[in-house]
């Protein structure tokens, strides 16, 4: 037994050096995001590149290997608790995917998509995808060759699959298309009836004046108010909303501002702030080990989306905020009553851009995404044909035409990042956080009542104690079975959708 828990020590301290570099790495991903100049791109790029190869042969020492394949064949240390199980499952599954990839393709990969995201930031901005376009057909091209290295060595798998793995471990793109071909017969219908609804409210409130400085503190103390400690994290600009953590005690959020669009910026910062909570949520103890982080993306995204829509833009939460909003933002609110504002910060309607889209719409965006990432690992669909693609998708699935790339295949920041495979986890945690969000009420009572004084303690703690502490030592669908009770469905996301918008909407 002392020789088992010699070895499970050594693989642990390891994997801590590894993880330990590894956010060194996220650091400067995040600098590259706000503070970095232009200038600085190439040398970041290669900073970014050496680091990810030192991390990737680090995570495929071979002593790590026999280190995991020791204790697999050994007996388990007294009192694990499922922890020794639990890290030793992560670290085999870690291991065996990372070794079937060359550092070579790693290293690439990295280098290329942090020159990847910088041009994008400007192709963004001036709605230019022939810019952008021999950077994607560059990400492309490598994320093909990751696909396949890694399906080889599961034995043959679908090379998408082993992409989507990578944010939501287990998940196969079948089962996924199944599910969401279950919510889309749902959803379609609902935004239907939205859409003949007579009763429209008015969302020219929204695009009133907003100042950027009042926005800054109302979003910031917003966050606060939900849990979000300041004195472990941070909170600055971008082109593109995200949370980092970087280990405990610096979690770090940003977002972006329109002076003539409320819900961009104050939902974006609830939507980080999620993330962010799932951040500081996490077993500080825990940090540098296999199960040391979130159990998946799609739950990670289930805590964003929960505190973005969820709590957010419910009834209970402006019975709380929307006093403060007003004094925040008299020009444009003095004057409109809370329920004209709650209806307008849920209005539906086809949207161009994803994450200003609304409940009901916004799983559609992802279904979209989701098929175009499939054909272009596939080979289907070529990285010129993008924006007509794009755009078809859009104009058969919500009725809109983007006017220009920059609200259409070029709004979101992912593929510039290389993270092909992590749509569909928006979605997933959409679904996630309604199951989720159903049994916090049946184990919390009046949430409403809570939240309406302004008291997110008791769903924050109820999330901490179930999910976040817990890292990875459930698979997704298993943390949610085991929390829930039943597995992940698409019924309770609708059942909560007819609920909220339907009496909305009149219907």
């Amino acid at each position: 037994m002392a020789a088992t828990q010699a070895l499970y020590d050594e693989l642990l301290e390891l994997w801590r050096k590894a993880v330990l570099l590894g956010s060194v790495q996220s650091q400067l991903g995040w600098d590259e995001q706000t503070y970095l100049p232009p200038g600085g791109a190439a040398h970041r790029a290669d900073q970014m590149s050496l680091l990810a190869g030192m991390v990737h042969q680090q995570l495929t020492a071979p002593r790590l290997g026999e280190l995991i394949s020791a204790l697999e064949a050994g007996e388990k240390p007294a009192g694990s608790d499922g922890v020794f199980e639990a890290n030793l499952r992560e670290a085999r599954r870690r291991y065996d995917r990372l070794t079937r990839l060359p550092t070579r393709l790693v290293e690439e990969l990295t280098r290329v998509t942090s020159l990847a995201q910088q041009n994008w930031v400007e192709a963004r901005k001036k709605s230019d995808f022939a810019m952008f376009r021999p950077w994607l057909e560059k990400i492309v091209a490598l994320k093909r060759e990751e696909a396949s290295a890694l399906a080889g060595g599961g034995g043959g798998g679908v090379p998408f699959d082993a992409l989507l793995d990578e944010y939501e471990p287990g998940a196969k793109a079948a089962e996924v298309a199944k599910i969401f071909a279950a919510l889309r017969e749902a959803l379609v219908p609902l935004v239907q009836v939205i859409a003949n609804s007579k009763k429209r409210p008015d969302v020219s409130i929204l695009t009133r004046r907003y100042p950027k400085a009042a926005q800054v503190e109302f979003a910031k103390s917003a966050a606060a108010v939900i849990g979000f400690s300041f004195q472990d994290g941070r909170f600055d600009e971008s082109p593109h909303p995200f949370c980092s953590g970087m280990g405990p005690g610096d979690c770090r959020l940003t977002t972006r501002y329109d002076e003539h669009h409320f819900p961009g910026a104050f939902f974006g910062v609830l939507h980080e702030a999620g993330h962010g909570l799932y951040e500081q949520g996490l077993d500080p103890k825990a940090f540098g080990t296999p199960i040391g982080e979130a159990a998946s993306l799609g739950i990670h995204e289930s805590q964003s989306r929960m505190w973005e829509n969820f709590v957010g833009r419910s009834q209970a939460f402006w019975k709380h905020f929307y006093p403060q909003a007003q004094a925040k933002f008299p020009e444009a609110l003095a004057s409109v009553p809370r329920d004209g504002f709650y209806a307008a910060v849920n209005d539906v309607r086809p949207s161009f851009i994803r994450v200003e889209a609304d409940e009901v719409t916004y799983n559609l965006h992802i279904m979209i995404r989701f098929e175009l990432e499939q054909q272009l690992i596939a080979g289907a669909l070529q990285p010129a044909d993008v924006p007509a693609a794009w755009n078809a998708q859009y104009t058969q699935a919500l009725g809109i035409t983007p006017p220009k790339d920059a609200e259409g295949c070029l709004q979101d920041i992912h593929w510039s990042g290389g993270m092909l495979g992590y749509f569909p986890t928006y979605a997933l945690g959409n679904m996630y956080a309604a199951q989720l969000f159903e049994a916090a009420r049946k184990a919390l009572g009046d949430l409403d009542s809570q939240f309406s004084k302004g008291d997110f303690v008791p769903l924050r703690t109820w999330l901490k104690d179930n999910v976040h502490r817990l890292g990875r030592q459930f698979p997704p669908g298993r943390l949610v079975e085991r929390i829930t009770g039943r597995p992940l469905s698409h019924q309770p996301l609708v059942a909560h959708l007819k609920a909220k918008f339907e009496p909305l909407y009149g219907l």
